[in-house]
C-alpha cells in the first residue's frame, strides 16, 4: 500500500493534465458571453484554435519529454513539465486577448505532451512487479479526476477564482513530488550512480539494502543490455516484429482519437445544449465526469481478470453503439422532429460511451504499448507513438465544428461511430493478447 500512496503523489501531474483537457468545457461559453474579459467575445474559428491548441503543444511535448527524461532525469523532467501548466493558469486569470488564450492552450498541450510520455515511463521504472499494472492503470483514473473537478467547479466560479484554483494542484504536486519521491534507479544507474540508485531503491520499497541487492543487480543487467543494443527510429523497422508492433501502437491511438473522445471532453457543455437535453449542460457535464472516475476505477481490477484484448473489443463496440444511437438522435433533431419524450437519450448515449471509453480505449493503449517494445527502442516508439496521437487530435478538435456545421452533429457521430466499428475489427484480426505474457513470448507473438 505505501508503494501505491507514494507513486500517486506523482498522479497529482495526471489529475493536473485532467484539469487542463476539461477546462474548455466549463470556460469557453464564459469567454463567448457578453460579460467576457476579452476585448470582443470568441468567434466560432477562435473558438475552434483555443481547443485545438492544446493537442498541438501535447504533439511537441512528447520530442522534449524523450529528450529530459534521459539528459536531467525522469524526476526533473516530470518537475520541469509542471511549469506550462502554472504559466498558463496564471495567464487565463489575466488575459483580456484571444492571443493570451492561444498561448496558455499551447502550454497546457506542451505540459500535458511531456507527463504523458514521461510518468508511464516513471511509474513503469519505480512500481514493483505486482503493483505495475494497477500503478499504470491510474494514470487515466487521476487524469478523470482533474477534468471532473474542471466540470464541477469550473460552471459555477468566476474565471479568476477558477483558475487560482486550478494553480493549486501543479503547485502541491510540485512541493510533495520534489521532497517525497526520489529519482528512477533505471535513470540512476544509466548515468553510473549506483550508491543512489540503491537509495532509491530501498526508498521506494521501504527496505534494507540487502533486501533490494537482488533488484539493483537486474536493473543493472536491464541498463547495461539497453546500452549495449541502443537502437534509433529505422531500427523499429529492421524486424517483423517491431514493425508490427509499431503498426498495432500507431492503430490504436489513430482509433482512440478517431473515436471523437477529445471532441466529448473539450466540448461536452456545448453538445448537451444543442442536443437540448432536460438537464442543465453543466449538470450533464459533472455527470460525465463522476461516470470517468467510477469506470476508470474498474479498469485496473478487470485487466488482469479479463485481459486487454477482450476489454479492447467490448469498448470498441460499446462505443460503436453509443455514437450511432447519439448519431440519430441528432439526425432527429436536425429534421426538426420532435424529440422531447427520449431528450434523456444524449445523457445515456454519452455515459455509456464514456464507461466503454475509460473501461478499454481510454487506458489500454498505453499499457499495450508499453508491453509491445524492448528497452532499447521503447522511448522512441513511445515518443513517436504520443507525438501521432495528438497530432490526429488536433485535427479533430480543430475542424470538428467546421466540418458538423457542413454535415451537421448526426453525420459527425456517425462517422466516429463509424471508426469505432473498424476499431473492433482491428483489435478482433490484429491485436494479440499481452496480458501475462513477457516481452520474449510478445515478440514471437508478433513475429507469426
Amino acid at each position: 500500500m505505501t508503494k501505491i500512496k507514494r507513486t500517486h503523489r506523482g498522479n497529482l501531474a495526471a489529475y493536473t493534465c485532467g484539469i487542463a483537457c476539461g477546462w474548455t468545457s466549463p470556460e469557453i461559453p464564459k469567454f463567448k458571453e457578453d460579460g467576457s474579459p476579452l476585448v470582443a467575445p470568441l468567434t466560432a474559428d477562435e473558438e475552434s484554435w483555443v481547443g485545438s491548441l492544446l493537442p498541438v503543444g501535447a504533439a511537441i511535448g512528447p520530442f522534449f519529454a524523450g529528450i529530459a527524461a534521459d539528459k536531467i532525469g525522469r524526476k526533473k523532467s516530470l518537475l520541469l513539465a509542471i511549469i506550462p501548466f502554472l504559466i498558463a493558469f496564471g495567464l487565463a486569470c489575466i488575459t483580456k486577448t484571444v492571443l493570451y488564450l492561444f498561448i496558455l492552450r499551447f502550454l497546457c498541450g506542451l505540459g500535458v505532451g511531456i507527463v504523458f510520455t514521461v510518468l508511464p515511463m516513471y511509474i513503469g521504472e519505480i512500481a514493483d512487479d505486482d503493483v505495475r499494472g494497477q500503478l499504470g492503470s491510474f494514470l487515466q483514473l487521476f487524469i478523470t479526476f482533474g477534468l471532473t473537478f474542471s466540470y464541477a467547479a469550473g460552471p459555477y466560479l468566476d474565471i479568476k477564482t477558477f483558475n487560482l484554483i486550478c494553480l493549486v494542484v501543479p503547485l502541491l504536486f510540485i512541493i510533495l513530488f520534489s521532497i517525497f519521491i526520489p529519482e528512477s534507479p533505471y535513470y540512476l544507474i544509466q548515468i553510473d550512480k549506483e550508491e543512489a540508485a540503491e537509495n532509491s531503491l530501498m526508498k521506494l520499497r521501504s527496505a534494507t539494502a540487502k533486501s533490494v541487492s537482488s533488484e539493483l543487480h537486474e536493473i543493472k543487467k536491464s541498463v547495461e543490455d539497453a546500452k549495449a543494443n541502443k537502437a534509433g527510429f529505422l531500427d523499429i523497422f529492421a524486424t517483423k516484429s517491431l514493425t508490427k508492433a509499431f503498426v498495432i501502437s500507431l492503430s490504436l491511438v489513430f482509433f482512440q482519437q478517431l473515436s471523437g473522445i477529445n471532441v466529448i471532453i473539450f466540448y461536452a457543455q456545448d453538445i448537451f445544449k444543442d442536443a437540448g437535453s432536460t438537464l442543465a449542460p453543466e449538470i450533464s457535464a459533472i455527470l460525465i465526469g463522476v461516470v470517468q472516475i467510477l469506470s476508470s476505477g474498474l479498469t485496473p481490477i478487470l485487466v488482469e481478470k479479463s485481459g486487454k484484448r477482450l476489454l479492447l473489443l467490448v469498448s470498441a463496440v460499446g462505443m460503436t453503439l453509443s455514437l450511432a444511437v447519439l448519431a440519430y438522435y441528432f439526425y432527429l433533431l436536425e429534421r426538426k422532429e420532435d424529440v422531447s419524450s427520449i431528450s434523456w437519450l444524449p445523457i445515456v448515449c454519452l455515459i455509456s460511451f464514456i464507461i466503454v471509453y475509460c473501461l478499454g480505449f481510454g487506458p489500454l493503449p498505453w499499457a499495450v504499448l508499453g508491453e509491445l517494445f524492448p528497452g532499447n527502442v521503447k522511448s522512441i516508439a513511445s515518443t513517436c507513438t504520443a507525438s501521432f496521437c495528438w497530432a490526429i487530435g488536433f485535427l479533430i478538435t480543430k475542424y470538428f465544428s467546421l466540418v458538423a456545421d457542413q454535415i451537421g452533429k448526426s453525420c459527425s457521430f456517425g462517422i466516429f461511430s463509424l471508426f469505432c466499428l473498424f476499431a473492433a475489427n482491428f483489435v478482433l484480426l490484429y491485436l494479440p493478447e499481452t496480458t501475462g505474457k513477457s516481452l520474449q513470448e510478445i515478440q514471437e507473438l508478433l513475429s507469426k
